[in-house]
């Protein structure tokens, strides 16, 4: 019934959102993962793992629980991001698709990032290498161990969490039982997508600021080289011209933006995020996947341009996988449309509704 519930409120319209103040609802929490071993080898004793839940898992009679929903940030992000009144109150309020009265959503920080261990905790550049890999066996034991998860009913991902989808899908191919990749390609990172990724750690390493990663404040100038190229890479042309459209507000929004980036970075932090995705790869075993999933792209998205025609290769190499492109739009948002839930409200609620046991 509320699955009819969500449809019809599509079809006829739904009413105006108000905002909600998800951030009161959150219960937060650390795991702690003993004797982390990653790819490289290397090894931590205790590595820490953040999250933050809304709802409540609610378990069947064996005990397990059957409705938590796992939501995966991109680089540089934490899972407080999906708190934004353009995705949480789409997504999470009574009635909606994730309505946090029926679904347990857990929304981690991943290795690196937010509140989980990273090299700014003081390693610095003797933090282990981690890689996509790493983060993906890191959710799983948090999932495990920390909150009794051993099975998802959805994995949702935006940019970095929609490549964790894929590896999740090949890895560990029961673990989800529907997931919702949006942003990004699964092939190697190649290309223009990888030179704009190595520009911004070149930036960073060539400041004679950085000092190996030893610095006493930030290398202000190679953060700035860093943070002009990942705006560039997420900028939505459409949107931007009709919000911007002349030479004065156009510089007064990328000054500031590029300035309010820098406030929030660290140049270690962001070398270990970027340099994460450097063996990703999943195009090899594309054919395993066997995990029901709409896969979302944006045809503004300037680091996975449909032009390439991969997508439309890869989803044939996927049974269960359905293929959805966003039409560019003076609305859409370019890479971040990934994270306005109201151009792909309708397809959530397709998946979950085909999905339901």
């Amino acid at each position: 019934m509320r699955l009819m519930a969500w449809l019809l409120l599509v079809l006829l319209g739904a009413p105006a959102l108000a905002q909600t103040d998800y951030s009161a609802r959150l219960k937060e929490g650390d795991v702690i993962l003993r004797d982390f071993r990653f790819g490289s080898g290397e090894r931590m004793a205790e590595l820490r793992m953040h999250y933050a839940t809304l709802g409540t898992p609610r378990r069947d009679a064996e005990g397990r629980v059957v409705n938590a929903v796992m939501v995966l940030h991109g680089t540089g992000g934490s899972g407080r991001q999906f708190l934004q009144p353009h995705f949480a109150d789409e997504l999470f309020g009574p009635g909606q698709p994730l309505d946090t009265s029926r679904y347990y959503v857990i929304l981690p920080d991943n290795i690196g990032h937010g509140r989980s261990s990273k090299p700014s905790d003081g390693l610095r550049m003797r933090f282990p290498a981690y890689d996509y890999d790493d983060m993906v066996e890191a959710q799983r034991r948090m999932l495990i161990e920390g909150l009794g998860v051993d099975r998802l009913r959805l994995l949702m991902g935006t940019s970095m969490g929609c490549m964790h989808a894929f590896v999740w899908a090949e890895t560990h191919p029961d673990f989800v039982r529907a997931m919702m990749p949006k942003a990004c390609l699964p092939v190697e990172i190649a290309g223009h997508n990888r030179m704009w990724r190595r520009a911004a750690v070149e930036g960073i390493r060539r400041d004679p600021a950085w000092q190996d990663g030893n610095y006493a404040s930030q290398p202000i100038q190679g953060l700035r080289v860093a943070a002009s190229l990942l705006q560039v890479a997420g900028f939505a042309p459409l949107y931007l011209q009709k919000a911007y459209p002349d030479r004065e507000s156009a510089d007064a929004y990328i000054v500031e933006r590029i300035d309010r980036s820098i406030a929030a970075m660290d140049a270690n932090d962001y070398i270990y995020q970027i340099e994460s995705s450097r063996n990703y790869d999943p195009w090899p075993h594309l054919d395993r996947i066997r995990t029901p999933m709409t896969w979302i792209n944006s045809a503004d998205d300037f680091i996975n341009p449909p032009d390439y025609g991969i997508a439309e290769e890869a989803a044939r190499r996927m049974p269960s996988v359905r293929y959805i492109l966003v039409r560019a739009t003076p609305e859409t948002r370019g890479h971040s449309t990934h994270t306005w839930a109201r151009f792909w409200h309708r397809e959530l609620i397709d998946l979950l509704a085909r999905t339901e046991a």
